[in-house]
């Protein structure tokens, strides 16, 4: 139990399904509605039925994080036990390199499939290298090696790896689009991300039979309905709380739904401005028309 404890702890650099609580804390509500087209949209059915890889990317601020953590908890409910997952983030070191994705995949795995460690502990034995067995100049190899093994053991089914965020992955993303093709062999995979031209040249390597691209951008009507239901339920929320009278929550679902440009984090930013201790009710209609229209106005 103990060298098992040792090795998991040398291993981790994070617990992703912690990661994923904090994101449905701070990124607001996770809601069905928000997500749900997708469940029924024809490029994740073929994802499901017939291809290995599936690239969901949209410019920022257009909720693939949380449509991730949406389509996470769906596929476990379909039956898709064996679902592992990662979310990239760019400011923080534990979480925006290649070899961080495969530790924390792996993580999962093996803290679901304890047995799985005595057949991988070879290396990690006879080197009596530690934690640094996976930082090392060769982290990436021996990583690669073991996830390869672990996700084709006979002790799990049906594997779904699903990693957000790839453009914030600022270390070592070319290795890891390359090895995200080679795994298609042995499992689905989902992925998020900008629209970046040079993660549609590293995917370009995967048999087109294998793959589907699912641009947010292209399914407006459906992104905008989402949107649509995201501001209903924040405003409701936002009314409960400031106890607004009918005008002027009328007002502030008007406001979202006119300018939110099918933008989940903009009406988020705003909604979370809204609820400061700071404004007052009967302020709000006018604060709303000093917000700056967009993201960039809003992110410090």
């Amino acid at each position: 139990m103990k060298e098992k404890n040792n090795f998991l702890a040398d291993l981790r650099v994070t617990d992703p399904r912690d990661d994923k609580t904090r994101i449905e804390r701070t990124k607001g509500t996770l809601l069905f509605d928000s997500y749900r087209w997708i469940l029924d949209h024809n490029d994740f059915r073929q994802w499901r039925t017939e291809r290995r890889l599936l690239w969901i990317k949209g410019s920022p601020g257009k909720g693939k994080t949380m449509l991730l953590c949406g389509i996470i908890n769906q596929l476990v409910d379909m039956g898709y036990e064996s679902t592992f997952f990662f979310f990239c983030q760019a400011t923080d070191a534990r979480l925006n390199s290649a070899t961080s994705v495969l530790r924390g995949l792996l993580y999962l795995i093996l803290d679901r499939i304890p047995s799985l460690l005595s057949l991988l502990r070879d290396k990690y034995d006879s080197a009596g290298a530690g934690k640094q067995l996976f930082e090392d100049i060769n982290s990436w190899d021996v990583l690669c090696k073991m996830l390869l093994f672990a996700v084709s053991h006979e002790s799990l089914h049906d594997v779904v790896l699903v990693i957000d965020a790839l453009d914030e992955c600022t270390s070592g993303l070319d290795y890891l689009l390359s090895f995200i093709i080679e795994l298609t062999a042995h499992v689905k995979i989902v992925i998020s991300s900008r629209p970046w031209p040079s993660i549609h040249r590293g995917l370009a390597a995967a048999l087109e039979d294998t793959k589907m691209y699912l641009s947010l951008e292209l399914n407006e009507e459906v992104i905008s309905a989402a949107v649509n239901n995201y501001i209903h339920h924040k405003v409701h929320q936002l009314a409960n709380l400031k106890e607004y009278d009918d005008e002027t929550e009328t007002t502030v679902h008007t406001y979202l739904t006119v300018n939110a440009n099918n933008t989940f984090l903009w009406v988020a930013l705003v909604c979370e401005q809204l609820a400061g201790n700071l404004v007052a009710k009967e302020h709000t209609q006018q604060i709303l028309q000093e917000y700056p229209l967009g993201l960039v106005g809003l992110i410090v």
